[in-house]
């Protein structure tokens, strides 16, 4: 009798003991089931000109598009109505508490950033190719090196005006502020590496105009600069710069040939008139946004500045995709006229053909590929007296002064 109840208890032990594995076993074979994460919600803030710029709004458009198909984000996009509105619209914003993160498009948001940041600590801010000057745990302002891509400007520029049976370059640039300077110091290197390793001589010319939303003042700066038999004129003041491609246009069609030749900046603006803006330098605002998505979205989020340069991809010089890509945006706007999408890459890459010669692309790719490496790095002048040294000694031959020690 004690042995069966012993076997008895044994048995029912082991029976036990298997419904428990046996529930075990079923809980660890499902599948886990995720914990409900609230979705990353981003607002895209542009500057008052909103939409359909075909420059800077519309490439952060992009970059915002691009984080929401890869990360899975919700995105709004805001214009405020005029510069008045941008205190209110970000405070408002702000108080909602419903956003992860609020990207705001250019400087002219650095003020009402500075007014509203401090009030809502736990808020996040990424301001765009500005800094307000203060560090704060939830602002992260994105900057350019701009000195990287206009200097690999300068070496095709110079190669371009040798093209054309020329040795004088130069620029149509906005207001003498900081971005500008690391434009200047940028494209004047590259015109001096250029001429350093080919032994040709090479002529600048800076020009500023003072704005950035006179079409008209582009064009008389650019008429003075072709008269003194300027060969290529980059376009560094944003609207103003319009101003200068047409005066180009007119050159040309006066001449009866391509005399003269003219590069965008930011966005690719060859599709404006592709026989004569064979080039663009690229400031990928889309990449500054789509950067700081990434910083929520990855959890990898730190106030202060961060600077995207050609090894990041943030500059450079748009390919024949990037010249598609915008001829196709200007083609859906309508503006771009008597051209396809596809007539303009192939115009603009028959002009690169005939007037980019191979050293200097060669030289260019050199310069690129040293300054992706850190072999060449550019320092930011601290001030006016600064640059306008640095400006001195790269006419005078001394590349060294635009770049960092060590």
């Amino acid at each position: 009798m004690r042995r069966d109840g012993l076997s008895k208890v044994g048995a029912a032990l082991l029976i036990l003991i298997i419904i428990v594995a046996a529930v075990a076993a079923y809980f660890l074979i499902q599948p886990a089931q995720p914990t409900p994460t609230k979705k990353v919600k981003v607002a895209i803030l542009f500057d008052v000109g909103g939409r359909g710029d075909l420059s800077f709004n519309d490439m952060a458009y992009l970059g915002a598009t691009k984080a929401q198909k890869d990360f899975g984000i919700e995105i709004e996009t805001l214009t405020p109505k005029s510069l008045a509105d941008m205190v209110p619209l970000l405070e408002d914003l702000s108080k909602r508490g419903e956003y992860d993160l609020l990207v705001l498009i250019g400087f002219l948001w650095t003020d009402a950033l500075n007014k509203t940041a401090d009030k809502f600590p736990d808020q996040k801010f990424a301001l765009i190719d500005s800094t307000t000057g203060i560090a704060r745990k939830n602002e992260v302002d994105i900057l350019f090196r701009e000195q990287e891509c206009a200097a690999i400007v300068g070496v095709l520029a110079s190669g371009m005006a040798k093209s054309l049976g020329g040795n004088k370059v130069g620029a149509v640039a906005g207001m003498d502020i900081p971005p500008l300077w690391k434009f200047h110091v940028g494209y004047l290197y590259g015109v001096k590496y250029y001429e350093k390793a080919t032994g040709q001589r090479m002529d600048f010319v800076w020009q500023y105009t003072g704005t950035f939303t006179d079409t008209q003042a582009g064009y008389n700066a650019a008429m003075t600069l072709l008269q003194q038999d300027v060969k290529v004129l980059y376009g560094l003041a944003g609207l103003t710069h319009i101003g200068m491609f047409n005066a180009v246009k007119e050159w040309n069609s006066r001449q009866g040939k391509i005399a003269a030749l003219a590069i965008g900046q930011d966005a690719s603006q060859e599709w404006i008139s592709p026989k004569d803006i064979p080039l663009s330098g690229a400031k990928r605002v889309d990449v500054a946004v789509y950067t700081a998505i990434e910083m929520v979205v990855k959890g990898t989020w730190k106030g202060g500045i961060t600077t995207l340069g050609l090894k990041e991809g943030g500059v450079g010089v748009w390919d024949l995709d990037g010249v598609k890509e915008f001829a196709t945006l200007a083609y859906e706007a309508k503006q771009l006229k008597d051209m396809t999408p596809d007539d303009v890459v192939k115009i603009v890459d028959q002009q690169r053909k005939a007037y980019i010669p191979g050293d200097a692309q060669r030289i260019a790719d050199e310069l690129k590929e040293k300054i992706m490496k850190g072999e060449i790095k550019f320092k930011m002048p601290a001030n006016h007296d600064e640059y306008d040294s640095i400006i001195r000694e790269l006419l005078a031959g001394n590349l060294d002064a635009a770049l960092e020690k060590g």
